[in-house]
């Protein structure tokens, strides 16, 4: 059952965000800060992003501490945020009502007629920017809230005044059950996240409870490439938008696909049986033809014309830790990926053997043990377009160390198939090997949801 509205406004005023720094807690607290309410929040440390909502007038704590809690009317939590919480408890004790993050961002839809929600395993923040950007040109004015951040609205949330409300709807402890989408996007449907989930077909059960929050006038833009998406389309109960890259039977589809010297896609769009005109994209790789594809699909039935759609496209040039160019030292290019399930990995490598280059140094930080553990196999044959492979510790997140699973054990299955992996203990060491090693001419992609980036940078500056 759907939550009352925990945000009205004669019961709540002031707001508290543990966990504000967050890429998406940030956006909403600005989000909320818009529409009138005071917020504040903590976090651990500060950050660009903290300084700009100091500037916007919330007030943050760089600390948790129980005295951060001044009596506010609601307190918002990230899933990352532990129940012995300082905050936390100073909250329960005092009986003010605390919600976890996605609740509150469910809570927000409400105050839109049209909400699109953009769902998949891969693919969520590329597609939730080429809607937006679409949307942009269109002249709708969204409210757009990304997992990333996007150049062309100074970050990752942007506050607008028209009617539709954009955002990722993600899959993980069924978050995206919380959401009230008129118009859901389902990308792919791929064994992610078995922290949670006990398998595909509990995946599966969870995408059809969301799908079925669609209302019946409402739309579902499905890629009919993914078996996984095609095998919940009969039981959906709203009007369903199919595309795709291989079925016959899509109703979006792109044919003549050819890549320029940068990577970058471009193919004729085809409706139905009709061909509408040229695309050209600004960002590499055959997946992002499909998520170009799926952006057109949702845009399309919002009303978007199809030079709103050319123009949106053309001018996204991606978000940050997407194939980001993070520039060039000694001949040498670094390109920064957030791919971190077999899949994207595949996508991503991919991608980069389309761009001009002499060797791709894949640098990779698996992300949590769970995930490395149960996907061993499909990681060990991801990194065939990958010259070389080298490994940092995986990146724990929300995970403790069992000592079950190591990066030395990926190594050692990845050169099993193909002699490319090593294992490397600290960034300044993979640092030191890249600029003993690498080239002129090769590319280096540091690759990983963590914080796996910063090899990147400390190499362009070394």
């Amino acid at each position: 059952m759907k939550d009352n509205n925990l945000l009205d406004p004669s019961k709540v005023k002031n707001i508290h965000f543990v966990g504000i720094g967050g890429i998406s807690m940030s956006g909403l607290a600005e989000i909320l800060l818009h529409q009138g309410y005071v917020i504040s929040g903590s976090d651990m440390k500060g950050s660009n992003i903290t300084e700009k909502l100091k500037h916007m007038g919330v007030k943050v704590y760089e600390s948790h501490n129980s005295e951060n809690i001044k009596n506010p009317d609601l307190v918002v939590y990230t899933a990352a945020v532990k129940k012995d919480n300082p905050e936390l408890v100073k909250a329960e004790s005092l009986g003010i009502k605390t919600i976890e993050r996605s609740v509150l961002l469910g809570q927000i839809m409400k105050n839109f007629p049209f909400n699109i929600n953009i769902a998949g395993t891969h693919g969520k923040t590329t597609t939730t920017s080429m809607i937006a950007m679409i949307m942009l040109e269109a002249g709708s004015d969204p409210t757009i809230h990304i997992g990333g951040e996007l150049n062309a609205i100074g970050g990752n949330t942007k506050i607008g005044n028209g009617k539709f409300f954009i955002t990722e709807a993600c899959e993980y402890v069924e978050s995206f059950l919380k959401f009230y989408p008129y118009m859901a996007v389902v990308l792919n449907i791929e064994a992610d996240h078995l922290d949670y989930f006990k398998g595909i077909d509990h995946i599966k059960e969870s995408f059809l409870k969301f799908i079925n929050l669609i209302p019946f006038d409402g739309y579902l833009i499905a890629n009919a490439d993914d078996q996984n998406v095609c095998d919940l389309l009969d039981k959906a109960k709203c009007n369903i938008i199919t595309y795709g890259m291989n079925s016959v039977n899509a109703e979006w589809k792109a044919k003549n696909i050819s890549f320029d010297k940068r990577g970058f896609g471009s193919f004729t769009l085809i409706k139905s049986s009709d061909e509408i005109c040229n695309i050209q994209l600004s960002v590499t790789g055959t997946h992002n033809i499909s998520n170009a594809l799926a952006a057109i699909s949702a845009c399309f039935a919002t009303g978007c014309s199809i030079q709103a759609i050319h123009d949106g496209l053309l001018k996204f040039t991606g978000t940050h830790r997407r194939f980001e160019d993070k520039g060039e030292v000694r001949g040498i290019r670094v390109i920064d990926d957030y791919a971190h399930h077999p899949t994207e990995i595949m996508a991503t490598l991919k991608a980069a053997s389309k761009v001009p280059h002499n060797k791709i140094w894949c640098v990779f930080q698996p992300h949590t043990y769970t995930r490395t553990k149960t996907l061993l196999n499909d990681f060990s044959v991801s990194f065939d377009d990958a010259d070389c492979v080298i490994l940092s510790d995986i990146y724990a997140a929300r995970e403790p160390d069992t000592g079950e699973i190591h990066s030395g054990v990926l190594a050692d299955k990845i050169n099993s198939i193909n002699k490319k992996a090593t294992y490397m203990e600290s960034f300044e060491e993979i640092v030191d090997y890249l600029k003993s090693n690498a080239s002129p001419d090769d590319l280096i992609i540091t690759m990983g949801a963590g914080d796996i980036y910063k090899v990147g940078e400390m190499f362009l500056m070394s």
